[in-house]
Parts: structure tokens; C-alpha cells; sequence
């Protein structure tokens, strides 16, 4: 377990398979234009593709990492290519995850290894788009994504706060690695039925996106009674 966050500063939202549960289609679709593009922009086999995809997976943390090492891609291109599709045939408005989010005051931010056009349509799908002050972007960050340990820091510098002053929401916990090394509170979103297997990077396990405004408002409160403690005489 985490110590106490001191005075929390931002709530910092991965977007894809967090802000929504896995199994809606929009992952599978992504990989499907993947593949498609490196069938058809790189002329592979389907098979050599599909290999390749996974491998870059495990190696790099994303695909795109792995193309722009090794086949020198256009990644503007490649994201544009990769996220051609109409949100509104996968999602729907969550009106729960929208009161939660209202009852956040703390600034909340989306930190995607996306675009930023990919987020504002999941976010607007999803009816959530206003709760947002910021949205990071792999482009913000050099077209290098997670779990790169340089883009937490760039990330920490973008938002102008210490890691302890930021909570991660992720449903990687590859990804939470790097943030836990510097001092944010990381929270996996595990919508999983098979339990985690090693769940060590992340402080807290929630099952739905929609817990974290109770776990937010007991952070918030844990970190006041702290600092209320130090005010008093030894």
C-alpha cells in the first residue's frame, strides 16, 4: 500500500478499456485496422503480421512503438489509419461514470497512447467530454507511449505537479510500473474475472472505472486528517 498522497493535485485517466469496460468492441476493431494496415500499407502476410503486432506488444508496449523502430511508419498516418471508426457503433453515454466524475473536484486529466481525436470521440460517446481539463496525447509526448519511463516524467512536467501529487487510473498494470517508481498513487482498473496476477505496481484494485470517486474522496479525506495531525503539538 501507498502512503498518503500529499494534497493530490490531478486524477490522471488512461482511456481505452479504462473509461470503459473491455468487450465493447472498440479494442477489437482497433486491432482488426492494425493488422489491416500492416497487411495492406506494409504488403505482410496476415500471418507474419499478427506475429509481428504481438511482438511489439510485448517488446515495445504498443504496436505503433515497434513500427516506428523497425518499418519507419508515418505515425500520423498509421494513427489516423488505426482509429478510423465511428464511436457510436461501440459506446453509449454512461450517466453513472458521468455523476461520479461530476463529484470529483479534483482536475482531471486523459492520458492516452491514442490521439487526441480518438479520445474527444470515446469521451463525447461516452457523455463525459466536459469533465476533463486536459488531454495527453502520444503525439505530446513524441510518439514514444506507455510504459516508456521518460513519458511518466514528461507527463509530471506537462501537468505541473510531483508524482505524489498525481493518481494514475489504468487497466494496465504494466503501465503503472513507471508511475508507482515516481511517487503517483496508482489505481488499476481490473475488469477482469480471472483474479491479477501481480499486482504489486498498483495501490489500489477497483473492478469498475465508476469506484473511483469513492476511492478518491477517501484519499482526499486520509491526506486532510494527515495534515490536520501535523498542525498539532508533538
Amino acid at each position: 500500500m501507498a502512503s498518503v498522497p500529499r494534497a493530490i493535485q490531478y486524477v490522471v485517466f488512461d482511456l481505452d478499456d479504462t473509461l470503459y469496460p473491455p468487450g465493447t468492441g472498440v479494442m477489437q476493431e482497433i486491432r482488426r485496422l492494425i493488422l489491416r494496415y500492416m497487411t495492406h500499407r506494409l504488403d505482410m502476410p496476415l500471418g507474419q503480421a499478427e506475429k509481428l503486432r504481438h511482438r511489439y506488444l510485448v517488446e515495445y508496449g504498443t504496436t505503433m512503438a515497434g513500427l516506428l523502430r523497425h518499418q519507419a511508419i508515418d505515425p500520423e498516418e498509421y494513427l489516423s489509419y488505426v482509429h478510423d471508426m465511428d464511436m457510436g457503433d461501440f459506446l453509449r453515454p454512461n450517466s453513472e461514470l458521468d455523476r461520479v466524475l461530476s463529484g470529483i473536484r479534483t482536475p482531471k486529466a486523459i492520458w492516452t497512447n491514442a490521439t487526441r481525436a480518438h479520445a474527444e470521440r470515446v469521451l463525447s460517446a461516452l457523455g463525459i467530454r466536459r469533465h476533463f481539463d486536459l488531454i495527453v496525447d502520444v503525439a505530446d509526448m513524441g510518439y514514444t507511449g506507455k510504459p516508456a519511463q521518460e513519458v511518466y516524467v514528461r507527463l509530471l512536467g506537462l501537468l505541473g505537479v510531483a508524482g505524489p501529487e498525481c493518481v494514475l487510473v489504468e487497466d494496465s498494470i504494466r503501465n503503472l510500473g513507471p508511475a508507482r517508481l515516481l511517487g503517483m498513487t496508482t489505481v488499476l482498473v481490473h475488469n477482469m474475472q480471472q483474479p491479477v496476477d501481480d499486482a504489486r505496481d498498483a495501490d489500489f484494485v477497483i473492478r469498475r472505472v465508476e469506484e473511483v470517486g469513492g476511492l478518491i474522496r477517501d484519499l482526499i479525506t486520509a491526506d486532510r486528517l494527515l495534515e490536520f495531525a501535523q498542525t498539532l503539538p508533538a
